[in-house]
């Protein structure tokens, strides 16, 4: 675990603008800096970067947050992750505290298995490269293919000579621990002894997110049926199969910025696609698609393209992975090659913008793709139609957005020239059966209202949240200010005095025992209450280092829309923008938030009154609805609002 002090040195050390202009060109803008969003493809520059405060917002995507949070965005690292790479760029030493034996020895094991990758994928890459029989058997498959040098290194492609035990004589050599090894599934042991499991192919090391090798994959070259085309490394405590995927690694910031991934079946087919110029690709390397793979590609982006094959078995099989897909809310588009083609095969026979092409103009939506395979398969039989439709409604049904489901059920009613009406009830079938306690129809069966019944009662409970939000809001932009307010003696004078705004709404809070729904607005206010206990105005910096509040933070702390520092001046117009009209805006804030409360509770108390039977109580009631009501109407006075009975 990296110790506090340490945490701090790096939030002190890492310069914001420094970090993110690896990543990003900055041009300076005012007191801040901006340039074009590294996660989406805009065209006008909205990503800013306020040094002053240190953190970014992203007004195109709605990503924000500090120096940490960006790299855990950019780079989709973990919150220690995203701290070593800074503590590397800024020469900054991290001395974990002491962990248990438990978690030492997890630790060993696990960075055992990691040195064993790195270990045996330095030797495949040296085999490649600078042995006689790696350059003319492994290198010579890869140009083959047409693969550049580049490509191979950005892969990092290798070779596991045909000698038995290669890599394990290596090993013992320089002294490595073969355990590792082993426990990897890098070298065996038989009767006959040790030997390398891949020996005689080439190789596909497979990385993690954040570019540490865990797997490998290895082709034979021989032509022998009876020999496996590819060896894949065991399941072990790094590598997971089913939440992993093929060239993430070096697809995912191509992913972000096109805001699309398309999913291929093997390893060369990805980096086929790499040569042709089409970076944001992944493989699920030959396996069915799982819900662990589904949700890492929904890290970066929400929309797929699946490439299909000729196979039209293998295109019916991937359908229930397909579904997964939708479940998880993903917009999917299937592209299907010519019949004996795949993405490797195809993309070697016609130019690199002839491929190109071929992908953006024989894109389908899935659901309109499986229409027509599943109507094509049915022939016009009656009983198979229906089976179709059943299953499209099924499809339809597991998709989480009501919009995209009214969508596809319009479309499915014109491919199939059934009556809207009648999906729109088989779709709310299967939503009440996937789950009833949570059902909500996403189009509107005009045979049957869903409207609960408690919807027609006369008045609307507020939820708040957007006054409580106001009200934080006003706190960390600008909790330290002060603002003038009458301030009456005990002597019945009154007079004037600045007052701290943060302290302005916590003593309106806390005098009428208030407290915020929203768990998180309540945390925050918490703490600018002992703050004041201790003497201390806070302000949003010091939450910005809270990896549970920065982007909440930034989001409630920036603004798209600024005046550049000498607008006024130049122009000669004054503006009563927020800052210059505090006492207002806070008042109004507490008001609106207590008139909100208030109207709550008469609402609360005219439902109790229903329930009385006794006159005596039903006028204790009375009396304090019309109490509030009186409370009530003095907050709308003030603010400005007529209530009408």
């Amino acid at each position: 675990m990296i110790p506090q002090e340490t945490i701090a040195k790096i939030f002190d050390s890492a310069d914001i603008v420094d970090v993110i202009s690896d990543f990003v060109n900055l041009k300076k803008s005012g007191s801040n800096f901006k340039g074009l969003s590294p996660f989406s493809n805009e065209k006008t520059p909205s990503f800013m970067v306020s040094p002053a405060k240190g953190i970014f917002k992203d007004f195109s995507s709605g990503k924000g947050g500090n120096v940490v949070t960006f790299l855990m965005e950019h780079d989709q690292l973990n919150y220690p992750e995203a701290l070593k790479w800074l503590a590397r760029k800024y020469n900054i030493e991290i001395i974990e505290e002491e962990l248990s034996n438990e978690q030492i020895a997890a630790n060993n094991s696990r960075e055992g298995l990691y040195l064993a990758q790195q270990y045996a994928n330095a030797f495949f890459k040296d085999q490649l490269f600078n042995s006689d029989e790696g350059k003319s058997i492994g290198l010579s498959y890869f140009k083959s293919r047409g693969y550049l040098e580049t490509t191979i290194k950005e892969f990092e492609l290798g070779y596991s000579p045909l000698k038995m035990d290669a890599l394990h004589s290596k090993a013992i050599k320089d002294g490595y621990a073969i355990e590792n090894l082993e426990k990897a599934g890098l070298v065996k042991k038989s009767e006959k002894g040790w030997y390398d499991f891949y020996r005689g192919r080439v190789i596909f090391p497979i990385h993690n997110i954040t570019g540490r090798i865990i797997g490998f994959g290895g082709r034979t070259l021989r032509t022998d049926k009876k020999v496996a085309k590819y060896f894949n490394s065991p399941e072990s405590e790094i590598y997971n199969k089913s939440k992993v995927l093929y060239g993430m690694y070096q697809a995912k910031n191509s992913i972000i910025k096109e805001d699309c991934c398309f999913l291929v079946e093997g390893y060369t087919d990805v980096i086929s696609m790499n040569k042709s110029g089409i970076k944001n690709v992944v493989s699920s390397s030959g396996t069915s698609l799982t819900e662990g793979q589904i949700r890492l590609i929904k890290r970066f982006t929400n929309n797929i393209i699946i490439l299909y094959d000729g196979d039209a078995a293998g295109i019916n099989a991937s359908f229930r992975g397909i579904d997964l897909v939708l479940k998880q809310g993903l917009t999917v588009k299937v592209i299907v090659f010519p019949e004996n083609e795949d993405p490797d095969s195809y993309s070697n026979k016609i130019s690199t913008s002839e491929f190109q092409n071929f992908l953006y103009e024989n894109q389908k939506d899935f659901l309109t793709f499986k229409a027509e395979m599943l109507l094509n398969k049915a022939k016009k039989d009656p009983v198979k139609i229906a089976e179709t439709i059943k299953d499209i409604v099924s499809s339809i049904a597991i998709i989480p957005d009501p919009i995209t489901r009214s969508i596809f059920i319009k479309s499915t009613s014109q491919t199939f020239d059934i009556d809207e009406q009648m999906l729109i009830q088989e779709v709310n079938k299967k939503l009440k059966k996937i789950s009833p306690s949570n059902y909500s129809p996403s189009v509107q069966d005009n045979s049957k209202s869903f409207l609960p019944s408690k919807a027609i009662d006369k008045g609307v409970k507020h939820k708040l949240d957007t006054q409580e939000k106001d009200l934080i809001r006003l706190m960390l932009n600008y909790g330290s200010l002060s603002i003038p307010l009458e301030i009456k003696s005990e002597n019945g004078e009154t007079s004037e005095e600045q007052y701290p705004l943060a302290q302005f709404i916590i003593e309106e809070m806390l005098t009428d025992n208030l407290n915020y729904n929203n768990s998180t607005y309540q945390n925050i206010f918490n703490e600018f209450v002992d703050g004041l206990e201790n003497g201390l105005l806070i302000n949003d910096q010091h939450f910005i280092q809270n990896p549970n509040l920065t982007s909440l933070v930034v989001d409630l702390t920036t603004s798209e829309n600024t005046l550049s520092e000498n607008w006024e001046k130049k122009h000669q117009i004054q503006t009563k923008t927020e800052p210059l009209r505090l006492k207002q805006a806070a008042i109004e804030s507490v008001f609106i938030y207590k008139l909100r409360v208030t109207e709550n509770l008469i609402l609360e108390k005219q439902m109790q009154l229903k329930e009385f039977v006794n006159s005596t109580e039903s006028d204790i009631k009375l009396e304090e609805i019309n109490e509030l009501m009186k409370v009530r109407n003095i907050f709308a006075k003030e603010l400005g609002i007529i209530i009408t009975q």
